[in-house]
């Protein structure tokens, strides 16, 4: 047999064990894994023993649907081994959008994904992902429709519910989304205008997910104190309409005491529909700075909310409410403190802000932290963001360990992100499972890249196996492991020997090859071949 790479001696594996074996590589296919494999002519043969042999991770949480258009090589996330992304989760995409939405979209996003190069030239789901195909992104990508951007489409901005058109047109949308080639819908109950709507909304998008199984991938609307009634909102919706629940980035915000209640939670509901949920392996979060205001601040879109925090009426009561907090309404704020919320990226004239804390903040400006934040989102036109800080190492590792969630970055292109953005997987197949023993490394690769596979449907890859994708990532487990730090966050995991997207070496002893040999699915006018039925 002859192959175009040959990976000799490898410690392989797969979803149930480490084997040695050779691996055989031709066209972007495995073509053969096995002890000793006879092989004819070959371009590359590596000798890998002692080296870990994985499939291609899954990152089941990106936020990178705009990272291409100003940096295709994705070196955060190929250099720690992540070969396919999925983007557009929390609700948050830029796609698909309307002449009359598309400056919103884009204001609202700039500090979730910041982007100086996209040209926002689309406007349906298969125009963006044939845009992104043409940037050439280094590793592969999947999109989930995103709910708020398709809510905003129809209804702008509106604190209200759907009329029976609009949700027709909504459902619509959906599905048109999903054929183009979208592999989930995704809901951030915490962003604007997503977090407007009321559960029969939800069942009735959740329909058209479930006409495509597809999953759903809701950020709840509230992970501190209404945790576990927000998750059984989801659980609720799957069990009423048969569609699969994927829950993002599962955790306790504050609540260390509502632990196994949410384990509870889940367990109980894995019995009744098809319940998979996945958790990055930190306890601080990172989003929009914008996120610790209340609910109502977003009605009427970005510029309603900047003449808002320009406003002393609404700036009073807005202050009053992230103090005091409001019924139902996840405060983060309140949650985290200001002294644990960190500015990552702000835009002009507050770039100086960048690495301090709300507290420090406030103290410089010597203005009370409620008043501080929206000082700077006014100052930077919404564009900036933060990490926050609101759980204990022990209780993150209890949800891991407990809860089976595959992974999930969350890793946000800031100028001084979230150290799960280069450190994600190596903290848990390098730390958790490699050194620690938390699990065992075939469950951590279980959790990295078959189960975020299955998860999608993405039946091509997740296992090294004949005839799957030659997505693969050998490591040193010897130095593989996470060194990204919230001080110093800016750092690529060690040990990383190659990583491979369809066959192309993308990283090499370390550093990135330059090439960009990544697959949009959708991007190149295929359809989603879960679409079970036009509608």
């Amino acid at each position: 047999m002859d192959a175009a790479l040959v990976i000799r001696n490898a410690d392989v594996v797969t979803s149930d064990a480490v084997r040695r074996a050779d691996v055989l590589v031709d066209n972007g296919r495995i073509v053969g894994v096995g002890p000793n494999l006879p092989v004819g002519s070959t371009a590359r043969s590596i000798d890998a023993e002692g080296k870990l042999l994985c499939p291609g991770f899954v990152d089941l949480h990106a936020h990178s649907a705009l990272r291409p258009f100003d940096d295709p090589l994705l070196s955060a996330k190929v250099t720690q081994g992540f070969t396919t992304d999925l983007i557009c989760p929390d609700g948050l995409g830029p796609a698909p959008v309307s002449d009359t939405t598309v400056a919103t979209r884009r204001r609202y996003l700039q500090g979730l994904e910041p982007s100086a190069a996209a040209r926002w030239h689309w406007r349906s789901m298969s125009s963006y992902l044939a845009a992104l195909q043409e940037a050439g992104p280094a590793l592969n990508m999947a999109s989930c429709v995103p709910h708020s951007a398709v809510r905003e489409c129809v209804m702008g901005n509106a604190n209200r519910a759907p009329d029976q058109r609009e949700m027709s047109e909504m459902k619509d949308l959906v599905a048109e989304c999903l054929a183009a080639g979208a592999r989930a819908v995704s809901f951030g109950m915490i962003y604007a205008p997503g977090l407007y709507a009321g559960t029969d909304e939800l069942l009735q998008i959740a329909e058209v997910a479930a006409e495509y199984n597809v999953p759903l991938i809701p950020h709840v609307r509230n992970e501190a104190e209404g945790v576990v009634d927000s998750i059984s909102e989801f659980v609720r919706v799957a069990e009423l309409t048969g569609a699969p629940l994927h829950v993002s980035h599962v955790k306790l915000v504050g609540v260390p005491h509502l632990l196994t209640a949410l384990l509870d939670t889940l367990s109980s509901a894995q019995n009744r529909i098809r319940l998979t949920c996945d958790q990055y392996p930190y306890g601080a979060g990172s989003t929009l700075l914008s996120a610790l205001l209340p609910g109502y601040a977003f009605e009427g879109g970005p510029q309603a909310t900047l003449e808002r925090l320009g406003d002393r009426t609404e700036r009073d009561r807005m202050a009053r409410d992230m103090h005091q907090g409001l019924p139902n309404w996840e405060n983060l704020f309140g949650a985290c403190g200001p002294d644990n919320i960190v500015i990552t990226q702000a835009a002009a004239p507050r770039t100086e802000t960048m690495s301090q804390t709300v507290a420090q903040i406030a103290a410089e400006t010597d203005s009370d932290p409620a008043f501080a934040v929206m000082d700077l989102l006014r100052d930077t036109e919404l564009d900036a963001c933060m990490i926050d800080h609101y759980s204990t190492e022990t209780v993150v590792r209890e949800i891991f360990t407990s809860s089976g969630a595959l992974v999930g970055s969350d890793g946000v292109f800031n100028p001084h992100p979230h150290p799960r953005l280069y450190g994600t997987a190596p903290r848990v197949l390098g730390r958790y499972a490699l050194r620690e023993k938390l699990i065992t490394v075939t469950e951590a690769v279980r959790r990295l890249s078959t189960g975020p596979a299955q998860v999608l449907g993405l039946s091509d890859r997740g296992e090294i196996a004949e005839g799957k994708r030659a997505d693969l990532v050998l490591i040193d487990p010897a130095s593989y492991i996470d060194t990204a730090t919230y001080d110093h966050p800016h750092s690529q995991p060690p040990g990383v020997e190659l990583v491979t997207v369809g066959g192309v070496p993308v990283v090499e002893a370390g550093r990135h090859t330059g090439r960009r040999p990544g697959v949009v699915e959708g991007g190149a006018g295929t359809h989603n071949p879960a679409a079970g039925g036009a509608r």
